[in-house]
This record gives C-alpha cells, structure tokens and sequence, in this order.
C-alpha cells in the first residue's frame, strides 16, 4: 500500500492540474505539487484548513454542503467553484470532482480528485452566452424581419418582424420552404436555381446582395419587399439568414417625390414655355405691325413722286388694306384687355344665329374665292333666338371662319352647319385645311399660343382670335370646343349656345350682361306666374328667402325646402308646376336630386325643373342639362330673367297637360 501511494504522489506531481486526496470522512490529507504552487498555501496544513480560505466566499457554503453530501452518500462530486491564485490574487473557475474508492466490502476507504482550470472555457462559454443573448434579443426587437434557412431552404429562425410582416406565426413557419412561403410562384425556380448553383459552386446571383421584388402575404396580398441573403458557415453545416423589409412606404415616398420632381419640371417647362411664349409674341407682334407699316410707308413715299392714276389707286387701295390689317391686330389687343379686366361690355338683345352667321360668311366670302374655297352653309330655317351682342357673336364665327379659309389651301372645302339641340343652338364650322396635332389641340383656345413659329410665320395673326372667340362665346353662357384627327385632316370648331327662352305672350326674356342695364319685374311678367305652384331647394336660408320674396310678389304658390332630402319627400307627395333648384348643396347636390326626381311616378317625376347656381361655367350648365334640369341660370338671379324662367316652364307643362 505505501509503494501504491508513492507511485500515486509521484504521477500527480507529474501531473499540470492539481490533484487531492482525502480520507472516508473527507477530510483532505493530500495535495500535490500543482496545488502548492496554485493556492500558496503552506506544505504542513492539511484537512478543511488547508482549502477553505482558497475558495471564493460566494462558492463556499455550497462547496461544502455538496462535499458533505457526497462523503454521507458516496455519490461523485462534481461542482464549479472559484479558487484564488496565490501569485496575483485572482479567482478562477475550476473544475472540482472526485471519486470514491472503495474495498472488496463496498466501504469508502479513499477519495481522489482533482481541480482543473476551466476558467478560460468558463469565460468563453459566458460571453457566447451573453452574445447568443444579445442576438437573440436584437432578432426579437429588430423592425426588419429576420428569417434564418438551412441548406435545404427551409426556415429555422422566424422573427417576431416575420411574424407581423407576413402573418404567419413562428410554429407554422419554421420548417417550411422560404420560397414556398413568401415568395410569388414566377420567382420560386429562378430563387431555387441561384441557391443551388451557390451551394455548388460558391457563386450566386442573389447571395449578398439587395434584391427588390414583390412578397406575399399569409392573406395573398401582395406587397414591395427588400431582400439581403448572408450565408453562413457552422462546422459542415452551411445556413444563411434572410433580411428582408416591407419597403411599401419607400416606395410611396419615392413615387411621391418622384410626381414632385415631375411637377417641379413641368413647373419649370411651363415658365420657360411662358417665356419663350412671351418672346414669340414680341417678336411677332413686332412682325405684324411693322409688315403693312412698311407698306403703307413705302406706298407714301411712292405717291409722293407722283404717278398714273393707276399706281396711285393701286397705292391708296394697298395703303387702305394694310391700315385696316394693322386696326384689327389692334383691335383683338384692345379685345384680350378688356377681356382680361372684365371691362368688355354686351349690347345683349334677340339675335338670330341663322343671320349672324350668313353675315359672317359674307365677310369672309371674298378672301375664300380668292383660294377657290367653296363655302357651304346649312342653316335651320325655323327661327332659333339667342340672346347675346349680335357684333360680338358675328365677331366669333368671321375669327373662327378667317381661321378656316387661312389654313385651308387653295380648291378646300368649308362647311358651317347651324342647327337647334334640345335648349341649345349649336354652329360647327369644318374645314379640309392644316388640321391640329394631339399636342397643340389641348392649347388650341390658349391666349398667345400658335402651332409652331413656322406657322405662325407663313400664316400671320397674333395666337389672339381663338382665346377671344372661347371668352366671347363663355361671355354668353355658351362653350366652344374644337376637333381634329391630327396634321392634314382638317379642324372643326363648335359653338354652343343656350337658345332664348320665350314666355308665353310672345315676349322674350333677355339675359344681360351683368354690366348691361338692370331689369324689373313689371306686373306682365308677374301676371304669367300667378298661382304656379313652386318647391324651391336651396340650403342657404338667405338665397332660399330671396327667390321665394321674389316668386311671392307675382303671387305664385311658393313651397321650401333645406334639403335634397326633404325636397324628395315633398315631390313624393305633392304636385308642382316648377322646381328650382340649387346645385351645391351638403349631403346630396341638385345634380343628384333631379336624377332622383326623374324617376318618380310621371305625375310627380315630370315636373320641369330650373337650376339655379353659383355654378356658372359652360360644363357646369351642360352637366345640369344632362342630369336632368330642363334650364340653368346663374346667381345672382335677374328678378326679371326667373320670372319669365318660371313662367316658361310653368306654360310647358300647361302644354304637356293638354297634350
């Protein structure tokens, strides 16, 4: 036995870890070398003396109750305590175990055991741990959704951001192809070639890269996404992680500034249009003044030598011509002034369109046999009265027919037709001339603008007719609009104006230009209303009071309304001979309420209709028309004009009754 446990001192001093031994009740009689040399302790100590104060206070009471446990039960002990080295003073985890020796009888006759330094490892192992932590805390927390594949592409990791994003929870989504999951059907193969080629050869095409494409959702939709592949190496185990971000609100942001930068250049484009607008229209301003100055100047100069009675009525005729050339430019300029500052003034009276426009062809008859243009009128004979400036309406249809015999070449053909639509009278004039592009025809009416200079040029004329002829015709409740099917096809210019409304006596009723002189109501106006039962609709109370004091005066039978709603419920039950009718109204608009009202029973539903409305444009009296509306008037009302409105309607359906 001495000989064994020599031979044992001698191999655990040999030994780099320390090694102990201990007696059946623990207490330890042996250290060897390494233990010496570790702890500092002195040779001569032995039992818990010798090893107590080495171990960290906080690991003590622990030690010793698993120590105690193991030598009343003979169980192995195994326990990680700090042990401090004597040569700095520093604590270090050790590996602490020992086993129980025992004789042919089972008793505990010896204990080994041993101390290895694990510290190293120990710290190794806490700092994976706190990193392992970390990540696992920075997947949980992070926006972006973090989505971890194996070899095989399907999903290990799936972050709470996968969860939100996707909808697929973490339990239904790890272990299911990533391709399968998000990615759209046309994108699978491509997605499962490149990993594959990537896994063979270490080369790819979407490994490392930002790939922008669209995902799908749990529910279907689909939805912009950012997508970074990193692969990573574990041992012989290849994985990669997917980053990937819902990149729908970049993309609004980006279409945003995008429709910004557009606006901004067009912006721009328009200033520079403006500008160069401006500079054309100097320059052929210039051009047109200057070419019949220079010759009635050069005429002047001619006649002042003398000459045949010939050259001089040759002269003076040139010198007339360009004179009257010159006027009219100044003409339309002085027009496009007073336009702009809404100082043009109507002489509004009865004008038969049919006779206005036969003088205006008369007026330009002479220039279109000049080119051989043949002219062809077709006129409706019945009489359809408008009410406007006869000098001014005569002026639209010589710009718009000036216009067409210009850019119309020698041996065309013009053709102005004249005829009654529904309320409205409506005159075309078509030409087989130079026609309009796609690009120009939206600028056609634009005050300045001319095709192109070249044009301009070869054709003269400032880019003023059309923009005076669109105000003059907007200037009498009227619209123009012009067509073309491009470059050599010929245009067509339409005019569209509302026809008079004539009252039952015979009489017209006349609207005037608000500049024109105001009209009362006599008692022969009132007299044609006298016991017409009208419902007005207007939500605002003063306007609604004005047309009702107004209605009430020429004793007609006067009902109110706040509402399109209520305004429903009173025509569902009650007949009346008119209904006027504002348009923008809260909640439901006149528009809507007339289509509503037109389908009501006949004796309800076919009451005539007047709207009456700050809405003034051209379209907004088309758009009340078509809705329904068999007349439209704007505020604010001549007394005169909605009596005789009223009284109009209420004969139509006096008519209509008879029938």
């Amino acid at each position: 036995m001495f000989a064994t446990e020599v031979r044992f001192r001698q191999l655990a001093d040999a030994m780099p870890q320390i090694v102990w031994a201990a007696q059946p009740n623990g207490a330890v009689d042996y250290y060897n070398e390494q233990w010496y040399q570790y702890t500092g302790q002195p040779r001569n100590q032995t039992g818990d003396a010798s090893w107590e104060p080495v171990v960290h206070p906080e690991d003590l009471q622990i030690l010793r109750v698993r120590w105690r446990h193991s030598v009343e039960t003979g169980e192995r002990y195994d326990i990680d305590a700090r042990l401090r080295r004597h040569s700095d003073g520093a604590y270090r985890w050790h590996l602490i175990r020992a086993l129980a020796i025992h004789d042919a009888g089972g008793a505990i006759v010896r204990w080994f055991g041993t101390c290895t330094d694990v510290h190293d490892q120990r710290v190794r192992d806490n700092a994976l741990r706190v990193s392992e932590a970390r990540l696992a805390d920075i997947v949980r927390s992070s926006l972006d959704c973090i989505i971890g594949m194996d070899a095989d592409g399907k999903i290990i990791e799936w972050n709470p951001a996968a969860e939100a994003v996707f909808g697929y929870g973490r339990a239904s989504a790890v272990g299911r192809e990533m391709a399968t999951l998000i990615l759209p059907p046309e994108m699978r193969s491509q997605y499962r070639q490149a990993m594959t080629r990537y896994l063979e050869t270490g080369e790819s095409s979407i490994i490392g890269r930002r790939l922008e494409f669209t995902a799908l959702r749990k529910d279907g939709t689909a939805f912009p996404v950012e997508l970074s592949i990193t692969p990573t190496q574990l041992g012989d185990q290849q994985t990669f992680t997917g980053f990937c971000r819902d990149i729908t609100d970049r993309r609004q942001a980006e279409a945003e500034r995008e429709e910004l930068l557009a606006r901004e250049r067009a912006a721009r484009g328009e200033a520079e249009q403006a500008n160069r607008m401006k500079d054309e229209f100097l320059a052929t301003l210039s051009h047109e003044l200057r070419t019949p100055l220079n010759a009635i100047l050069g005429w002047i100069q001619i006649l002042r030598s003398g000459g045949t009675e010939e050259e001089i009525a040759e002269g003076l005729a040139i010198i007339e011509r360009n004179a009257r050339a010159q006027t009219q430019i100044i003409d339309d300029l002085l027009d496009m002034s007073r336009i702009i500052s809404g100082k043009i003034r109507l002489d509004v009276q009865k004008v038969e369109l049919a006779e206005t426009v036969e003088a205006a062809i008369g007026t330009v008859r002479p220039a279109a046999v000049a080119k051989d243009i043949r002219i062809q009128a077709i006129l409706d004979p019945l009489p359809h009265p408008v009410s406007g400036d006869p000098n001014r309406l005569q002026q639209v249809f010589w710009n718009l027919l000036s216009n067409a015999v210009k850019f119309t070449p020698k041996g065309g053909r013009i053709q102005v037709r004249q005829q009654r639509i529904n309320s409205h009278i409506e005159v075309s004039v078509h030409d087989s001339g130079a026609g309009i592009s796609s690009e120009f025809l939206p600028h056609v009416f634009d005050r300045f603008r001319q095709a192109d200079a070249s044009t301009a040029r070869r054709h003269g004329g400032l880019g003023l007719g059309l923009a005076i002829v669109k105000q003059l015709v907007e200037l009498h409740g009227g619209f123009v609009q012009a067509a073309s099917d491009g470059l050599d096809k010929g245009s067509t210019f339409t005019v569209v104006l509302p026809q008079m409304v004539v009252v039952p006596d015979g009489r017209e009723s006349v609207r005037r230009h608000p500049e024109s002189h105001h009209v009362h109501v006599g008692e022969s106006e009132c007299v044609q209303i006298s016991g017409v039962r009208v419902l007005v609709v207007d939500d605002e109370h003063d306007a609604r009071m004005l047309v009702k004091r107004l209605l009430e005066d020429c004793d007609a039978v006067v009902s109110l309304a706040v509402s399109a709603t209520e305004a429903m419920e009173m025509l569902s039950n009650n007949e009346f001979d008119v209904l006027v009718s504002d348009i923008g109204m809260p909640g439901e608009d006149g528009n809507s309420l007339i289509k509503r009202v037109r389908q009501l029973p006949p004796n309800y539903g076919k009451v005539p209709a007047l709207a009456l409305t700050a809405y003034a444009r051209a379209e907004d009296r088309v758009r009340s028309v078509v809705s329904g509306f068999h007349a439209h008037i704007a505020k604010p009302v001549e007394p005169a004009e909605l009596i005789a409105m009223v009284a109009s309607l209420a004969g139509r359906t006096s008519k209509s009754s008879g029938q």
